[in-house]
């Protein structure tokens, strides 16, 4: 029961904190934003990016790892980190791989990278998630019991938590139904498309229509049907 709960929590702030950084790295590093505007990311509505809240449950029980067959402690830490960079990067790998084969779309584009795999994962965002590895043994880890015990002592924390899983079951629904009709224009033109950049041609011609900007529902327009949108950007 134990182990339920601290998956189930860390599943939910993962999620949390990973948008929290992904909405900070799109604002101020992206390429896909050069205007430089708030964006919401991910394919999903809500503020949680749900690879982040299962990267998290994978830097949890790699933790528990042990490499005390290397005598050196600092590199026993860098191994132990390592590992769970190459973890998080092939499950990185296989989502995005899932979306591209399954559905059509590239959720995010590293094709510029240096060293990259399809477009995937490349080595400069899996030394981030290196990085984060360091930030999570150090700073989170040591905390997750007690924050468990918090957790399970706070009941109305756990509505809180119900709470964020049912509306992400809903947003999962309907979001799947857009990627859905996505997947099958790029089926019938035999294309991948790039989720960022339809998200950032649906926010230019919504300006142009002077239309209301949705920060939450950014595949959402009033004037123009998702069709219209996916035959421009074909032209482009």
């Amino acid at each position: 029961m134990k182990f339920f709960l601290v998956v189930t929590f860390l599943f939910f702030a993962g999620s949390l904190i990973g948008w929290g950084i992904e909405f900070i790295f799109r604002r101020f590093f992206s390429k896909n934003n050069p205007e430089r505007r708030w964006i919401n990311p991910g394919f999903l509505t809500g503020p949680y990016l749900p690879l982040y809240g299962f990267s998290l449950v994978i830097l949890f029980l790699l933790s528990y790892i042990d490499v005390s067959f290397i005598s050196n402690q600092h590199l026993q830490k860098i191994v132990l980190f390592a590992l769970m960079a190459l973890c998080i990067t092939l499950f990185e790998f296989i989502a995005g791989m899932i979306f591209i084969v399954g559905m059509k779309i590239r959720l995010w584009d590293y094709s510029k990278n240096w060293g990259n795999i399809r477009g995937i994962i490349c080595p400069q965002f899996t030394f981030y998630w290196w990085l984060l590895s360091a930030v999570y043994y150090f700073l989170i880890h040591p905390k997750i019991l007690e924050w468990l015990f918090w957790f399970t002592s706070h009941i109305e924390f756990s509505f809180v938590v119900g709470f964020f899983y049912g509306v992400l079951c809903v947003d999962l629904i309907y979001s799947l139904q857009i990627m859905a009709r996505v997947r099958r224009f790029a089926n019938e033109n035999k294309i991948i498309i790039q989720l960022a950049e339809l998200q950032q041609h649906i926010r230019l011609k919504n300006e142009e229509n002077k239309e209301k900007l949705h920060f939450w529902l950014s595949m959402k327009s009033e004037k123009i049907p998702m069709l219209e949108y996916l035959c421009e950007s074909l032209k482009k």
